[in-house]
């Protein structure tokens, strides 16, 4: 006898909700109800497809009476787990994640930024004739690039950053078991830091990398730095940045996200001119909801066939 077809509560979109309702197994696809909280959710649902920034922010300390029941999988757009509750990754049901999803438009962003300081993009830009002047403009061969965190995103990057003749170091928390290809590896985020000319953040939100760019580590860095976060603000201590940014050490930062989002009005970082400041807009691509699509449709194929469904999140790292 067939398995019965799974009760799928999808808060990810049209596009993914009409891929998704036309699999093998014949799902019964739900859409997110208008005014219900994301972890409010029917009867009988036994996967949630969800999604950051839908009002899991607001999600109560404790998981609501009932939370759970029944449910056997939670698959999220997102990478990052930490715009989610605790208790979303506490109990029975498996939790997946998007690892990878961006990582092509992520590394994109990252060298936009990074090309975008080197060749001086902005301020080469004519109003009329008389600004017509001869500039050195930089480059990117011979340049190190600072890969803080070398999982999908870190491996796209260095991708392109090796075809621009850049030098490529990086650090990872899992360590360094075997090499690989055109990268120097490194044990301590001090010590990359120390010799790169732009260092990119794509690492995780965590309690131990919370505030991992502080006014110490700062103080460690190669002058004349460029910072590229694409991760999460809160891996920075801002008013260490800044204070870095006015005394030099730190040349230039290119932030697609920061702590909290959007910052209030008024904050330095909308003016500062060294500052590049973007709406955490570094993951999206027109193909975004394709691409989320063929990877939930891969872990569909296998959660019809009781098989081991891919990028499972990890409770105890958070990722």
């Amino acid at each position: 006898m067939p398995a019965p077809s799974p009760v799928i509560l999808n808060q990810l979109g049209p596009v993914v909700g009409e891929r998704i309702a036309a699999h093998p197994s014949r799902p019964t696809v739900l859409d997110h109800r208008a005014g219900h909280a994301p972890w409010d959710l029917p009867a009988d649902v036994e996967v949630l497809l969800t999604r950051p920034l839908i009002g899991w922010e607001e999600a109560p300390a404790a998981p609501p009476p009932g939370w759970g029941k029944g449910m056997r999988w939670i698959q999220s757009a997102s990478t990052g787990m930490d715009f989610y509750p605790p208790w979303l990754l506490d109990g029975a049901p498996v939790v997946t994640c998007a690892r990878g999803v961006s990582a092509a438009a992520i590394a994109d962003y990252a060298m936009t930024a990074i090309l975008s300081v080197e060749k001086r993009w902005d301020t080469i830009r004519l109003a009329g004739p008389e600004d017509w002047r001869r500039e050195t403009l930089g480059s990117l061969s011979g340049k190190r690039l600072g890969l803080a965190g070398f999982g999908a995103i870190g491996r796209a990057v260095t991708e392109r950053a090796l075809a621009f003749g850049m030098t490529v170091g990086a650090v990872r928390r899992s360590g360094w078991a075997e090499p690989e290809p055109g990268i120097e590896p490194f044990d301590r985020l001090e010590d990359l830091a120390a010799v790169s000319d732009h260092l990119v953040l794509a690492l995780p939100l965590t309690a131990a990398t919370r505030g991992l760019v502080s006014a110490a580590l700062l103080a460690q860095v190669k002058p004349g730095l460029h910072l590229v976060n694409v991760a999460r603000g809160a891996l920075v201590d801002q008013d260490a940045l800044l204070a870095a940014i006015g005394s030099g050490r730190v040349a230039n930062a290119t932030l697609d996200v920061t702590d909290p989002e959007p910052l209030p009005a008024g904050h330095p970082f909308y003016s500062h001119p060294a500052i590049r400041l973007t709406p955490h807009v570094s993951w999206s691509a027109p193909d975004f909801d394709r691409r989320l699509a063929d990877r939930i449709l891969a872990n569909l194929d296998a959660y019809a066939r009781s098989e081991p469904l891919r990028d499972v999140v990890d409770a105890a790292t958070g990722y």
